[in-house]
């Protein structure tokens, strides 16, 4: 019987300096019991403001972002819509919509060679203009973004095409995420018409 107890307590005292020894390698590697994250490997405490700041993690990377859903109307900081025929009657589309200065502004800019090849140059240029966008005008950009995608952005993408090339910059981007994709052929209709009326609306 005094074997037995004798057994028991020294099972006992091992077991207790097993894990009295796991606690020191674990203390030793810099891991947190509590956090369950490792501080070595990551550089430190995430967020800015120091090892008691709240974690702050960059937007995870993955195929595609949705516009509504990973990115809202105050994440947009630059689109472009660009149409251009180099063939015969030439012609070239731009449309901008971006944030400057705490302002919505809009550009655009058309250019035309009639009965001739292109590209178009800035001396074809027919019309071009800038102007502020009230924010109702720049809500209803935004209503025919949502739905979108944007992609990790190829270079290739304008070569032996006539667009419309789009593409959207935007705040939290995590790499090159900006080749921007409208959610129907139908809405890529509705927005041309929306931005030809807000050209010819100055």
């Amino acid at each position: 019987m005094k074997n037995r107890r004798l057994t028991a307590r020294t099972i006992l005292i091992t077991l207790c300096t097993a894990a009295l020894l796991a606690a020191t390698v674990l203390a030793a590697a810099g891991c947190s019991v509590v956090s369950g994250v490792s501080a070595a490997g990551t550089g430190g405490s995430v967020g800015t403001g120091g090892a008691d700041s709240p974690v702050s993690l960059p937007l995870p990377e993955k195929s595609a972002y949705v516009v509504g859903t990973d990115i809202s109307a105050e994440d947009i900081t630059d689109f472009y819509y660009t149409y251009e025929n180099i063939n015969y009657n030439a012609f070239y589309q731009r449309y901008r919509f971006y944030a400057e200065d705490g302002k919505h502004l809009f550009f655009h800019e058309t250019r035309e060679r009639k009965d001739d090849y292109g590209p178009a140059t800035e001396k074809d240029t027919t019309m071009i203009g800038t102007f502020e966008l009230t924010d109702e005008e720049w809500a209803a950009f935004f209503d025919f973004l949502k739905g979108g995608k944007v992609i990790n952005r190829v270079e290739s993408a304008e070569s032996g095409d006539r667009g419309p090339w789009l593409y959207l910059y935007w705040k939290g981007d995590p790499s090159e995420y900006q080749q921007f994709s409208f959610e129907s052929a139908g809405t890529v209709l509705a927005f041309e018409e929306f931005c030809a009326t807000l050209r010819d609306s100055r």
